[in-house]
Protein backbone atom coordinates (compact mmCIF):
# COMPACT_ATOMS: atom_id res chain seq x y z
CA UNK A 1 0.00 0.00 0.00
CA UNK A 2 0.99 3.52 -1.10
CA UNK A 3 0.52 6.36 1.39
CA UNK A 4 0.77 9.81 0.70
CA UNK A 5 1.90 12.29 3.26
CA UNK A 6 1.74 15.66 3.12
CA UNK A 7 5.20 17.96 2.80
CA UNK A 8 5.94 21.88 2.67
CA UNK A 9 8.71 23.06 1.01
CA UNK A 10 11.27 24.99 2.22
CA UNK A 11 13.75 25.44 0.01
CA UNK A 12 12.96 24.89 -4.32
CA UNK A 13 14.98 23.80 -6.64
CA UNK A 14 14.68 22.53 -10.31
CA UNK A 15 14.26 18.84 -10.00
CA UNK A 16 14.43 18.19 -5.88
CA UNK A 17 12.85 20.60 -3.17
CA UNK A 18 14.10 20.25 0.27
CA UNK A 19 10.71 19.95 2.40
CA UNK A 20 9.67 19.48 6.07
CA UNK A 21 7.32 16.28 6.71
CA UNK A 22 5.62 14.43 9.48
CA UNK A 23 9.32 12.60 9.80
CA UNK A 24 11.57 15.35 9.42
CA UNK A 25 13.25 17.30 6.27
CA UNK A 26 13.69 15.23 3.02
CA UNK A 27 14.54 15.58 -0.15
CA UNK A 28 11.44 15.54 -2.76
CA UNK A 29 11.55 14.71 -6.73
CA UNK A 30 9.71 17.44 -8.36
CA UNK A 31 9.91 16.22 -11.56
CA UNK A 32 6.13 15.23 -12.24
CA UNK A 33 4.54 19.06 -10.89
CA UNK A 34 7.91 21.20 -11.32
CA UNK A 35 9.41 23.36 -9.11
CA UNK A 36 7.53 25.38 -6.22
CA UNK A 37 7.93 28.79 -3.99
CA UNK A 38 8.18 27.98 -0.53
CA UNK A 39 5.68 27.39 1.60
CA UNK A 40 3.81 25.25 -0.55
CA UNK A 41 2.18 22.27 0.52
CA UNK A 42 2.72 18.54 -1.11
CA UNK A 43 1.22 15.43 -1.57
CA UNK A 44 4.14 13.15 -1.76
CA UNK A 45 4.49 9.50 -2.46
CA UNK A 46 7.82 7.28 -1.98
CA UNK A 47 9.37 10.76 -1.51
CA UNK A 48 7.89 12.50 -5.16
CA UNK A 49 5.70 15.25 -5.13
CA UNK A 50 2.37 14.03 -7.33
CA UNK A 51 0.05 16.69 -6.48
CA UNK A 52 -0.34 20.65 -4.89
CA UNK A 53 -2.49 20.37 -2.21
CA UNK A 54 -4.07 23.43 0.60
CA UNK A 55 -2.59 23.39 4.12
CA UNK A 56 -5.77 22.23 5.67
CA UNK A 57 -5.94 19.46 3.37
CA UNK A 58 -2.15 18.46 4.85
CA UNK A 59 -3.51 18.57 8.41
CA UNK A 60 -6.05 16.63 7.91
CA UNK A 61 -4.26 13.89 5.99
CA UNK A 62 -1.76 14.14 8.57
CA UNK A 63 -4.28 13.93 11.36
CA UNK A 64 -5.69 10.74 9.35
CA UNK A 65 -1.96 9.21 9.50
CA UNK A 66 -2.19 9.69 12.94
CA UNK A 67 -5.60 7.70 13.56
CA UNK A 68 -3.75 5.56 11.93
CA UNK A 69 -1.10 5.13 14.00
CA UNK A 70 -2.77 4.71 17.20
CA UNK A 71 -4.90 2.40 15.70
CA UNK A 72 -2.16 -0.07 14.37
CA UNK A 73 -0.44 0.80 18.04
CA UNK A 74 -3.44 -1.03 19.09
CA UNK A 75 -4.72 2.44 21.78
CA UNK A 76 -7.81 1.86 23.63
CA UNK A 77 -10.24 4.48 23.33
CA UNK A 78 -9.37 5.50 20.21
CA UNK A 79 -11.47 8.96 19.10
CA UNK A 80 -12.32 8.57 15.46
CA UNK A 81 -14.54 11.74 15.36
CA UNK A 82 -10.80 13.36 16.38
CA UNK A 83 -8.74 11.93 14.05
CA UNK A 84 -11.29 11.15 11.09
CA UNK A 85 -13.63 14.06 10.95
CA UNK A 86 -14.50 13.62 7.58
CA UNK A 87 -16.15 10.08 7.98
CA UNK A 88 -19.04 11.47 9.25
CA UNK A 89 -19.77 13.63 5.99
CA UNK A 90 -21.72 12.65 2.84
Amino acid sequence: MCVGIPAQVIEDGDFVARCRTRNGEEQINMMLIGPQPAGTWLLTFLGSARDVISEQDARHIDQALDGLSAIMSNEQDIDVDHYFPDLGKA
